[in-house]
């Protein structure tokens, strides 16, 4: 592990920590409004069409949520998403699918409380509250990572 990348994994563990945890869907969602997907719903939609309808359905039940890797996240989404995405995180699109792969099914987790996903409304949304403005990397605080 380089030096970049150390530096990323612990800005991202520190964003992560207790109060990152309450950050993650408003993170999460406002990735997802600058994609065609719409929101995390969407996201949830493409990944079970792309062959990951087990593992979508764990992060929404009530038992163990099942892990996904950074390959099949590649695989469901497609590469016109993901750029659009790593795009709007301000992050390299292998920085992107790690935390994706890592966060994601947590946060759904979090999101779905009673079998079914709670997604922000508009203007709850816990980034926008904390930043004005830039890439989610920069709301981060990973902004000027590596620059």
């Amino acid at each position: 592990m380089g030096l970049f990348d150390e530096i990323v994994s612990g800005a991202l563990k520190g964003v992560m920590g207790q109060a990152g945890q309450s950050l993650l869907p408003g993170l999460l969602s406002q990735l997802l409004a600058n994609t065609n997907l719409g929101g995390v719903g969407g996201l949830l939609q493409q990944l079970q069409q792309g062959g990951l309808g087990n593992e979508v359905a764990s992060w929404l039940g009530n038992g163990a949520n099942h892990a996904i890797s950074p390959d099949q996240l590649r695989s469901a989404l497609g590469n016109e998403q993901l750029q659009q995405m790593a795009q709007s995180a301000g992050l390299p699109l292998d920085k992107l699918l790690a935390m994706l792969s890592q966060q994601l099914p947590q946060t759904v987790d979090t999101m779905s409380p009673n079998g079914a996903l709670q997604e922000p409304e508009e203007g709850e949304d816990a980034a926008s509250d904390s930043a004005a403005g830039g890439s989610l990397a920069d709301q981060a605080g990973l902004g000027s990572v590596g620059r």
